[in-house]
């Protein structure tokens, strides 16, 4: 009886696990892969430098890591969305600078190139983060 219960207990616990395990990843689907953005670049302060590479470049390699939602291009940046995140990449010497901000930031910052991205500041934004469309 006591091995019969044991098991039960086991099975359960495995499946809880499991279902835990399944669902700690969805929130991160459309986030910034940072941990990547950290090994493969180098750290300048709050951003990252890549000496060698331009910004169509970089933004490719970290879209190719994670999607984007969207990606846009102004001047000789590139723009990639990531829910309540975005990622600009620029001209930086003779390389790119990486610099990750919260998509209100960003977009303040760089609207002019954000033609067709969703305002933050409308009503209907609902942004992409924890409990998007809840």
């Amino acid at each position: 009886m006591n091995s019969a219960r044991l098991v039960r207990a086991a099975v359960a616990a495995a499946l809880a696990a499991t279902l835990l395990t399944a669902c700690a990843g969805d929130g991160d689907d459309d986030a910034v892969p940072r941990d990547w953005i950290r090994k493969t670049y180098t750290e300048t302060g709050a951003d990252w430098v890549d000496p060698n590479s331009g910004p169509s470049e970089v933004a490719q390699a970290i879209h190719a890591e994670r999607a984007a939602l969207d990606r846009a291009s102004g001047d000789t940046m590139e723009f990639l969305r990531y829910g309540d995140d975005m990622v600009t990449v620029s001209p930086y010497r003779s390389g790119s600078l990486i610099e990750i901000e919260d998509y209100r930031n960003g977009y303040r910052r760089h609207k002019q190139h954000l033609l067709y991205w969703p305002d933050p500041n409308s009503a209907s934004f609902r942004g992409g983060g924890p409990g998007e469309g809840k």
